[in-house]
């Protein structure tokens, strides 16, 4: 094959392939990368006075990364404005965080079409080029007008938002209309494929075709279901390496004889951390018989800490936590502990098999890789039990799951209750069949049929 060109916002290429913090989707695409010879192209994260489109170039562990500098308004309009502050919130059904205002947009497209002009000259005829997630939505079309003729496709992986909710962005049609200069579109699921081919045919008066390909605006684009995973033999091994069996000896002492219950989630307002706070203090309230016997371990790393929605859920959750610690605990017990860090692969590894309880109850998600993480760090012979928002997209495969409302408390609440009850013999044939579903969703498998699927498809032609 040709080479392939990985295009993200952000470049995630692990500089040394050992790291136990590398995740599995930076490892599956730079394994690709070296596989293909290709490169990885982004926003190196930095910032300079004014653009030059210069180029950094450098080796991680045998993967060509070029990456390049954006000005601070760059980053303010696209990054923080429209990515974070628009399209975020609004992918996640949360119009009511979304901000609207044109100087974003107008930052976006610039930004979008400063990246096509410093991709544009590392393109040979016969690359194929991948790019990643909404922050570069209008990439295929700048790359067009630039001449590029290559094969490009795109992969959402946040959800896509139903059409009552999209037509509240302003030039909703042109975002749209732009991502028809791809030639294969993916999302994480089926639901998220419909609610974009629905669109069309309403907003556009586009039509789906018998082989798959949507069309509208004079143009054709295919779209397809490639539901990601997690690399399960890397994390096997960082579930049994030194430093995860540690951290699950270390997790098992710290839980003295209780059943430890826990949450992994950066913090975002999608993750459903206040209801799912709030579903636990239900649980403790309904189940006094467990006060002392159980408690809630919420991992909650802080992310995009500049932007104010995300200080202001910083600051409830802590309040939140304190008042359920203060109503319930004793002096030998606290019902949670409310971490604010972020730990290594290997050591999650650890916390979640050390877990009984998985709780992953996101408002919304792409996929929600934690699901298939908590699943698969567990012992075959005692494994723990997960329950899981039917708001993810990890939903749609693990039906073995425990599967919530997480708007609901009481849901919640009888949903840990279950879990923590559970008889071993139902545990193992829950973890069975959702870890043949996480075998069969390798992040590996996901990235090989998207690459196959692309070079399939036929060339834009401009």
């Amino acid at each position: 094959m040709s080479r392939l060109i990985v295009v993200s916002n952000r470049v995630s290429a692990p500089r040394d392939p050992a790291a136990g913090s590398a995740g599995g989707l930076a490892m599956a695409l730079s394994a690709a990368l070296r596989k293909y010879e290709g490169l990885w192209f982004g926003w190196s994260g930095e910032t300079v006075e004014s653009f030059t489109g210069e180029l950094k170039m450098e080796d991680r562990a045998g993967v060509t990364v070029a990456t390049v500098d954006l000005e601070p308004q760059d980053v303010d309009e696209y990054y923080n404005g429209y990515a974070n502050k628009t399209l975020w919130p609004l992918f996640h059904h949360r119009v009511d965080l979304s901000a609207y205002e044109r100087s974003f947009g107008e930052g976006y497209e610039r930004t979008n079409r400063r990246f096509a002009e410093v991709l544009q000259p590392l393109i040979r005829p016969d690359d194929v080029i991948w790019v990643h997630d909404y922050h570069m939505i209008p990439l295929a079309r700048d790359l067009r007008r630039l001449g590029v003729k290559n094969r490009i496709g795109f992969f959402l992986h946040t959800p896509w938002p139903a059409r009552q909710l999209l037509v509240t962005l302003p030039h909703h049609r042109r975002l749209v209309e732009s991502m028809f200069h791809f030639d294969l579109l993916g999302f994480h699921t089926q639901e998220w494929l419909e609610l974009f081919q629905r669109y069309v045919e309403v907003e556009a008066r586009g039509s789906v075709l018998p082989d798959g390909r949507i069309h509208a605006f004079g143009r054709s684009v295919q779209g397809g279901v490639f539901p990601i995973g997690i690399d399960v033999e890397g994390f096997l091994a960082a579930r049994n390496s030194a430093l995860g069996v540690k951290t699950y000896d270390r997790m098992a002492a710290s839980a003295a004889f209780r059943s430890m219950i826990v949450g992994v989630d950066r913090l975002d307002y999608s993750k459903g951390l206040e209801q799912r706070l709030l579903g636990y203090e239900q649980f403790l309230h309904d189940n006094p018989e467990a006060r002392g016997k159980v408690f809630l371990l919420q991992v909650t790393p802080i992310s995009r800490d500049e932007v104010d929605v995300y200080q202001d859920i910083r600051v409830r959750l802590e309040t939140l936590a304190g008042r359920i610690n203060g109503a319930f605990a004793d002096m030998d017990w606290q019902p949670i502990r409310y971490l604010n860090r972020t730990y290594r692969r290997d050591q999650l590894a650890g916390i979640y098999r050390a877990a009984r309880v998985g709780l992953v109850t996101p408002l919304r998600d792409g996929m929600n890789l934690v699901a298939k993480e908590y699943v698969a760090a567990q012992d075959p012979e005692d494994p723990g039990v997960l329950i899981l928002s039917r708001f993810a997209g990890a939903a749609e495969q693990m039906g073995e799951a425990l599967l919530v409302n997480p708007f609901s408390r009481e849901e919640l609440s009888e949903a840990i209750n279950k879990a923590l009850t559970m008889p071993l013999k139902e545990r193992i044939r829950k973890w069975k069949a959702l870890m043949q579903v996480v075998r069969d969703t390798d992040v590996a498998i996901w990235r090989d049929d998207f690459v196959h699927a692309l070079t399939e498809a036929p060339r834009k032609g401009g």
